[in-house]
């Protein structure tokens, strides 16, 4: 054994390393990016891992599925939002079932630092009907992949762990262990498991509810749901919520404490938990899922319960220290120093020679000839152009999205349609509404913004740039006098805005390509 300091994110990679994986999978998204580095660095060393980005996340999971299948250990790496884009093979897979161990590591991003919503992977798991570990710090971050992955290969079933930013992004020590041997290739022969034909999904449905009493008696003995009865005020908590309780009680509290940390809900021990107390207070970094199950689940047994819903926490955001201290009505702790004043705010910008910026400097004038044009924004740097000094993008709803909102203006009689989209996001969820787009010849104008990596999440892997995007955007069938490539530098200006004003005037499809190296890339 030896100790280590992790960030959350970095225990989840080596917990998986060390369980065993031979594979990981991931788009990369913050809070969770870390991890898929963090493991991909130590695979460089040693070569017997397979990391390599994958084009968004039901590609990640669908590769994962079939490392499973083969037999073999795979971590799949993505945020909250990711596993939207995920679902249909996350939802079949608890059909299917594994083979190999194969677990789901997921970000969550209370308080959106870097996120559009702030949605609760938990509730995931529960739709799926599959088990979900939530750790309350760095060393369960790592110690819960071992136990994950046994239990992905004792039930046959995928498995969540679910972190939530402030663990993903927190460093502490953690003691670790011996490396486990990975598994050997050895596939499947289930062909009717793996085959989700009606006849044979109807079968493997009726197993997974089969199953589920192990699944909540898994969860009624686990030693990560704690049970600590007490006075009759009563505190439970979720995952990281314990770290926040714990720091505000001393050592001789009167309060009776329910950690949980693995799910389904332990329901016998929340009952026993909610008839003991007389008042309860439920903790969780996220969306009101225990606080509605005790409501609507166990009923309220003469207990008086609080938290999200009833004003004693905030409904949004994450919890903190300080918020978990007024709720318990304990007195404010003494600063150092009061606040004096508001802090200025700084919001995001992009970086100084950024490509970007040349590129909407160039839309903007191009659009000036309209009035009051709307640009419909991806996900990505680029987003950042919606805040001033630029304002030049309008909206910004979910991977991919730009394109197919702006056909549907046009649908509208909307004009111009214009959208715009990074170079890796055009491959992670563009092509699809830009092929529907062609096939209609919308009168639409996409901006793909080619900076030649993923910039916002840290400059990994692109999957459509240069040459390769340019032969995408060749092949969804679009005419190629109306796909243009610009180099977005000062110089060039006047340039691109006539050009975008040429395919502005153009009523059909029309494809602008502003092609510049990302300068943090270059930099790297």
């Amino acid at each position: 054994m030896s100790r280590e300091i992790l960030l959350g994110d970095e225990a989840v990679g080596l917990g998986a390393i060390h369980a065993g994986i031979s594979g990981v999978y991931a788009y990369p998204g913050t809070p969770s990016t870390e991890i898929f580095e963090f493991v991909e660095r130590k695979a460089k060393k040693k070569n017997d891992i397979h990391a390599f980005w994958s084009t968004n996340e039901k590609v990640a999971y669908e590769e994962a599925l079939g490392m499973s299948w083969a037999g073999k250990r795979a971590l799949i790496v993505m945020k909250h939002v990711g596993l939207n884009v995920a679902a249909d093979a996350f939802m079949n897979s608890a059909l299917t079932g594994t083979n190999g161990g194969m677990v789901l590591a997921v970000a969550d991003d209370p308080g959106m630092h870097s996120s559009q919503n702030e949605q609760d992977s938990r509730y995931f798991a529960q739709f799926a009907l599959i088990p979900c570990f939530e750790p309350k710090n760095q060393q369960e971050s790592y110690d819960v992949m071992h136990e994950a992955f046994e239990l992905s290969e004792e039930l046959a079933l995928p498995v969540m762990v679910r972190l939530v930013t402030r663990l993903a992004h927190s460093r502490a020590g953690v003691e670790t262990r011996e490396q486990r041997p990975q598994n050997l290739l050895r596939p499947s022969k289930e062909i009717k498991k793996w085959t989700l034909l009606p006849s044979n999904a109807r079968v493997q449905y009726s197993h997974l509810t089969d199953i589920q009493p192990t699944l909540l008696q898994l969860a009624e003995d686990s030693v990560h749901n704690e049970l600590e009865l007490r006075g009759k005020l009563g505190v439970l908590t979720c995952g990281i919520a314990e770290n926040y309780l714990r720091e505000n009680l001393e050592k001789d509290h009167d309060f009776s404490i329910l950690s949980i940390r693995q799910y389904p809900i332990p329901a016998e021990k929340v009952r026993k938990f909610v008839e003991h107390v007389d008042e309860l207070l439920i903790l969780e970094d996220g969306y009101p899922l225990m606080e509605n199950s005790v409501r609507g689940l166990f009923g309220l047994v003469g207990a008086k319960v609080r938290g999200r819903m009833t004003g004693e926490l905030p409904r949004t955001g994450e919890l903190t220290p300080d918020l978990v201290r007024e709720a318990l009505g304990l007195p404010k702790l003494e600063t150092a120093h009061d606040l004096s004043g508001e802090i200025a705010r700084r919001p995001p910008a992009l970086c100084k020679g950024c490509p970007h910026t040349d590129s909407f400097r160039a839309l903007n004038e191009a659009l000036n000839i309209f009035d009051d044009p709307q640009v419909f924004s991806d996900i990505g740097c680029y987003t950042l152009a919606a805040l001033p000094p630029l304002e030049a993008v309008h909206s910004c709803v979910a991977m991919g999205a730009s394109i197919g909102m702006a056909a549907g203006a046009a649908h509208a009689g909307y004009l111009p349609a214009v959208a715009a989209i990074g170079d890796s996001t055009f491959s992670h969820g563009g092509i699809t509404p830009m092929l529907s787009a062609v096939q209609q010849n919308v009168n639409l104008n996409v901006l793909i913004l080619d900076n030649d990596t993923v910039g916002m999440t840290g400059t990994q892997r692109s999957m459509s740039t240069g040459a390769t995007l340019d032969k995408i955007v060749h092949g969804t069938g679009i005419d190629p006098e109306h796909i243009r490539i610009i180099e977005p530098l000062p110089k060039n200006h006047e340039v691109n805005v006539k050009i975008m004003r040429e395919e502005l005037a153009y009523e059909g499809t029309s494809v602008i390509i502003a092609r510049r190296a990302c300068i943090e890339a270059i930099k790297r």
